[in-house]
């Protein structure tokens, strides 16, 4: 406890992390405000009343499609797409720079190329919010919620009747805009969180999102327990206590690497008349175990909600029935075919990511190599052997972690609270936490630098002028 009033000490010492700190919270609040205004013609009441009537399983799927946006998605709010499109843009634009080479050209033209790559995900943001928008509007309206009570939904605003053709019209482009600007709203959040704050200013916004339905969590689980009486307690404890244990397990699997040793060829360095022998330290390559983070969790989860959105629009009965047997999250087929789907992902962004033969070639470029393997051809090929045996448990891991909210709710854990547990929510939190303290870290350090550094400034100037006050007492003398 004293090890942490220190660190807060330190850290409000340190104007500029604290300016950085305050920053970043007042953006997040205004996100947070943002969330709970809802789309013009939209009646939040008539969603919460329907989503309190919801199966556990179609339940837990809204509350998965909601936990990137902090519940918006749920309450029809302006920011209800949140900042999905965003991240569904730079995930395709990342797996088109590997196939297209002009891309691959852009990457390498450094602050230039990263720009134009920017402009290019913003662009493609745009175009998926045209399309995820309208096809939000279509489910809360018609999918999600059956006919019978699309007038509890819909309300009639002194700008919208819907009752009219005119109204439904206006009411569709009023959405269509609202959202996709709610959208590029939320990245322009996030840039200048990045620029202006700490952290990764998408990651923060995702992660607000997820904590901020973190103490209702809390509290309905506790309030489950309670009502069993002493035993509740006993359970009580016993659920956190398992919990605290997924989250230790998760920050292992998040930081776990493999070392492979790097050595470097001895030179020597002409120094006049003499040469020097120049000895480069021994590195080494860290390889994550979860090279590809949680990319294998958000791939399969939009692959298993392909059911959820497109089995309505279905008309044979066959294909409707299979659907259906993973429209439940907590279901054994649906997980099941997210585990598999979480291990096969996590092999095929890890290949795309990790570029071993250009690794490979920047150390034979360095003059470096890895003791008794030759460089250029069998390095690629150690490395991509290494690569791939620690990510043979780490993506077993990484399923294990996928599937077990839908574990432990089978156990009596709330569905609320059963979301913490794993899954992308509880990695994100954890990992973007680690990245935060990271960066505390490293401005604390500066900050101690800088002043040490001045403090030695500080002693030799004073040593300077006491040296030459004794030198004129002894000229006088």
């Amino acid at each position: 406890m004293n090890n942490f009033l220190i660190t807060f000490h330190n850290i409000w010492n340190a104007k500029e992390l604290r300016k950085k700190i305050i920053i970043t919270l007042s953006f997040l609040l205004v996100y947070r405000f943002g969330s709970y205004i809802p789309i013009p013609g939209i009646n939040p009441l008539g969603i919460s009343d329907f989503i309190k009537n919801l199966n556990s399983g179609s339940k837990g799927l809204l509350q998965i499609l909601s936990s990137f946006t902090g519940g918006a998605f749920n309450r029809a709010s302006i920011l209800a797409l949140g900042i999905m499109p965003y991240i569904s843009a730079s995930i395709i634009i990342q797996l088109m720079c590997i196939v297209i080479p002009y891309l691959q050209r852009l990457q390498k033209d450094g602050e230039s190329g990263r720009k134009q790559i920017g402009l290019m995900t913003r662009w493609l943001t745009l175009g998926l919010c045209l399309i995820q928008a309208p096809v939000y509007l279509i489910s809360l309206t018609q999918q999600f919620i059956p006919f019978s009570s699309y007038s509890s939904i819909l309300s009639n605003t002194y700008l919208i009747n819907i009752n009219t053709f005119y109204g439904k019209t206006l009411f569709w482009l009023i959405g269509i805009i609202v959202l996709t600007s709610g959208t590029l709203f939320t990245m322009w959040l996030g840039d200048k969180i990045t620029d202006k704050g700490i952290g990764n200013g998408v990651s923060l916004i995702i992660m607000s999102g997820i904590i901020a339905r973190f103490p209702d969590a809390i509290y309905k689980e506790v309030l489950s327990k309670v009502e069993i009486g002493n035993r509740g307690f006993i359970v009580l404890f016993f659920e956190f206590l398992l919990w605290l244990l997924v989250i230790l397990f998760s920050i292992l699997i998040i930081q776990a690497i493999r070392k492979i040793p790097v050595q470097y060829v001895s030179h020597y360095k002409s120094l006049g008349s003499s040469s020097k022998l120049i000895q480069k330290k021994h590195q080494y390559i860290p390889l994550k175990m979860t090279a590809a983070g949680v990319m294998p969790i958000i791939f399969s989860q939009a692959i298993m909600l392909f059911p959820l959105t497109f089995s309505d629009y279905v008309s044979s009965d066959k294909i409707k029935s299979f659907f259906h047997l993973f429209q439940d999250i907590y279901g054994l087929w649906y997980n099941f075919a997210f585990f598999l789907l979480v291990i096969i992902f996590t092999f095929f962004y890890t290949a795309i990511t990790i570029p071993v033969n250009q690794m490979a070639d920047d150390l034979k470029r360095n003059g470096g190599h890895i003791p008794k393997i030759k460089p250029g051809r069998e390095t690629a090929e150690y490395i991509d052997h290494v690569l791939s045996n620690i990510t043979i448990p780490g993506s077993i891991l990484l399923a294990i972690i996928a599937i077990l909210p839908s574990i432990v709710y089978r156990i009596g854990i709330t569905q609320n609270f059963a979301l913490f547990y794993g899954g992308t929510s509880l990695l994100i939190v954890v990992g973007v936490i680690l990245d935060i303290i990271q960066q505390v870290d490293i401005y604390l350090l500066n900050y101690h630098y800088d002043g040490l550094m001045m403090m030695k400034i500080k002693n030799r100037n004073s040593k300077f002028r006491y040296n030459n006050r004794r030198n004129n007492r002894n000229k006088n003398y």
